[in-house]
């Protein structure tokens, strides 16, 4: 299993008191992608450009898109870039990944049998693993899922990864969450704006 769909399994736990935004878990899906594609050599960054690096094609399907769609001219594409077109509907591609793999399946929320669906992790070897990396301390999950609220607020004793090019990308997914979060604020402030004045005095 990759990072990516380690992540995913951990924020669809039915024990989580507030389900996570799917913007938030796209964004945090591509970092985790581009972690993976680092640590496997498929690419590099420098400065806060993804580079290519060696021909090593991953055999997850879904890592495989996203080597596929790396820069390979210079100018090369800033992490935030990426991020943001990778990061595109990236939750729904891999619900879909994981639902065919068998390791989600749908179940009606509410009472009614034509509610709406929801997913939820099988008990599966995956799932174990993804919530023993995270139970673990795993400075790279732990991180990530941090950046989508599945920890709370973030403290000063959050496990860091060692690695600068690690700590750049995951950096750079939260500021990309909190860049959403500020877009989503103001789209409500203009909507209520725009609500009170067909309200009229």
């Amino acid at each position: 299993m990759t990072t990516a769909k380690d992540l995913f399994i951990i924020s669809v736990d039915p024990a989580l008191e507030r389900p996570v935004g799917q913007g938030d878990l796209s964004l945090a899906l591509a970092g985790a992608e581009l972690l993976d594609l680092l640590d496997a050599g498929t690419v590099t960054v420098d400065g806060d450009l993804v580079v290519p690096g060696g021909s090593s094609v991953p055999d997850d399907r879904l890592l495989a898109a996203a080597a596929a769609g790396i820069t390979r001219q210079p100018p090369h594409e800033r992490i935030e870039d990426w991020l943001w077109r990778r990061g595109r509907d990236l939750a729904a591609a891999y619900q879909d990944a994981l639902e065919e793999d068998g390791e989600l399946r749908q179940k009606r929320s509410g009472l009614l049998p034509f509610g709406p669906k929801e997913v939820e992790p099988v008990d599966t070897p995956a799932r174990h693993r993804a919530v023993a990396r995270l139970e673990e301390g795993d400075p790279v999950l732990a991180s990530l899922a941090s950046a989508v609220g599945l920890d709370g607020e973030r403290s000063d004793d959050e496990p860091r990864p060692g690695d600068e090019t690690v700590t750049t990308v995951i950096a750079t997914v939260h500021e990309a969450v909190m860049e959403l979060e500020a877009v989503r604020q103001r789209r409500t402030i203009e909507n209520t704006a725009f609500a009170n004045v067909w309200r009229g005095p």
